[in-house]
């Protein structure tokens, strides 16, 4: 199982010692996040991203490549609701898409619900 993040399971998790320990129990750390989720969930100051950062960098970021960038506007369009689906959760979903056994973890989890319907392997949406 691959765990995915997007900005709201970031800001879910940031500082939740806890749940982070239950993750890793489970073996479901660390998590892959798309680069194009750290513009969503930081603000650039580093007081208040504290939290956000100190977990970044225990996850895997990765690159975000223009078949990911095709593949996420390809959903978005499939959904129907392109102009109220952000890119960043259609590039998460994309993400998700390429991962052996994907969860993505959210507090929002009805666009990301939306988009994994169109994608060729299934994906799980959990809500933090």
């Amino acid at each position: 199982m691959t765990l995915i993040l997007d900005a709201g399971g970031i800001s879910a998790l940031a500082g939740q010692r806890g749940r982070l320990m239950e993750l890793r129990r489970r073996s479901l750390w660390p998590p892959q996040v798309p680069a194009a989720v750290l513009a969503e969930s930081l603000t650039g100051d580093h007081r208040r991203d504290y939290h956000a950062n100190r977990l970044l960098r225990t996850c895997q970021v990765r690159d975000i490549t223009e078949p990911h960038a095709r593949e996420a506007a390809r959903l978005r369009t499939a959904t129907g609701r392109a102009g109220t689906i952000t890119a960043t959760d259609a590039i998460v979903t994309a993400l998700a898409s390429t991962c052996h056994d994907p969860v993505i973890l959210t507090t929002d989890p009805n666009d990301l619900t939306a988009l994994a319907q169109h994608t060729q392997r299934p994906i799980t949406i959990a809500r933090t």
